[in-house]
């Protein structure tokens, strides 16, 4: 009886272990939604005196459909953007590469990196890491 009584109290100690090391930070902060997607630009600003400036995105064209930002599996980065009257559209396509919450593209050999700041099933919140600009897109 009492082997039995030391039985059940090693493995409840064991369980009691194993249920509080599996939580919900063990991603260091990084978010487990996937970034690959097609995302339509929204939102541009900066952060001042610490609150967030956003306006409606001026690189989209009045009139066409919103530039956007497709990054896909094959880690191909396409940017589309709308232009003129005729909304003609231009895609440039490059690379992107995730490192924890930082994202990476690259186009004609330059890198840009920014924060990911929020993502979610609707949104992608970068801030670019050497500018400040933050934009925000939208699924």
């Amino acid at each position: 009886m009492k082997n039995l009584k030391r039985i059940l109290f090693v493995v409840a100690l064991g369980l009691g272990i194993f249920a509080t090391s599996c939580s919900n930070d063990d991603n260091d902060g990084e978010t487990i939604v996937p970034i690959e997607g097609k995302y339509n630009l929204s939102k541009q600003g900066v952060i001042v005196n610490g609150v967030e400036q956003l306006v409606d995105a001026p690189a989209n064209q009045a009139g066409c459909p919103g530039d956007y930002l497709d990054l896909r599996v094959s880690n191909a980065a396409v940017l589309g953007d709308y232009q003129g009257t005729t909304c003609s559209l231009t895609e440039t396509t490059g690379t992107y590469a995730r490192s924890h919450n930082d994202l990476t593209i690259t186009v004609n050999g330059v890198g840009t990196t920014s924060d990911i700041m929020n993502l979610t099933n609707k949104e992608l919140k970068l801030k670019d890491k050497a500018t400040g600009v933050i934009t925000v897109y939208t699924r």
